[in-house]
């Protein structure tokens, strides 16, 4: 089987569960959270890994702890996109403030806030730094395991498969989950989407 990029969504946290915008606030895993990383440690124990990193946030470090992982590194550019002024609130709740009922984070501008915000393609920038990082292990046959965040891996994952970022929202990911990138034929491929474990 040819490598692979794994990707761990952290677990859940209580602002995941209820739908807020969680980009550089650092919030801990929930019980539920904690448990659904630590579900994850058989299936991420057989990961023959030649790369592993890892968000800085805790909730990602906390989750790769759970699932069995000691990253070789904490990277920013595997951080969750800076919401800036949406930081903490809800679609609904910013659809209702701005009176637009189409309002999604994927293709509007980010004001800032208390945080500088960013746009989708600065994340973007980032997240190509991390393909760029994890291709020359995959050439070696080694995988790589990325812990980071919903809106960061979907948009990592746009990018792998040659997709311009906002396609990234095509790509629903649930918190505690895991998924792999790969190839057939050569071809960038998604290998397994938003496994329990």
């Amino acid at each position: 089987m040819a490598a692979r990029i794994w990707l761990i969504r952290h677990g859940e946290t209580q602002w995941s569960r209820d739908g807020r915008h969680t980009g550089r606030t650092d919030i801990p895993l929930t019980e539920e959270g904690a448990a659904a990383a630590a579900r994850l440690a058989p299936a991420v124990s057989r990961i023959d890994a030649g790369l592993v990193l890892c968000s800085p946030l805790t909730r990602a470090r906390d989750t790769a702890r759970l699932a069995g992982l000691s990253p070789d590194e904490l990277t920013d550019d595997l951080l969750e996109w800076d919401y800036g002024v949406w930081e903490g609130r809800t679609t609904p709740g910013i659809r209702t403030d701005l009176h637009d009922p189409q309002w999604l984070i994927w293709d509007h501008p980010v004001p800032p806030g208390d945080s500088p915000g960013e746009q989708l393609d600065d994340v973007a920038q980032r997240v190509e730094r991390v393909i760029g990082r994890c291709t020359p292990v995959l050439d070696e046959d080694r995988d790589c395991v990325l812990v980071a965040h919903g809106h960061v891996l979907r948009i990592l994952t746009a990018r792998w498969l040659g997709l311009p970022p906002i396609d990234g929202r095509l790509f629903a990911l649930d918190a505690g989950r895991l998924s792999a990138l790969g190839f057939e034929h050569r071809t960038p491929v998604i290998a397994l989407w938003n496994a329990a474990s």
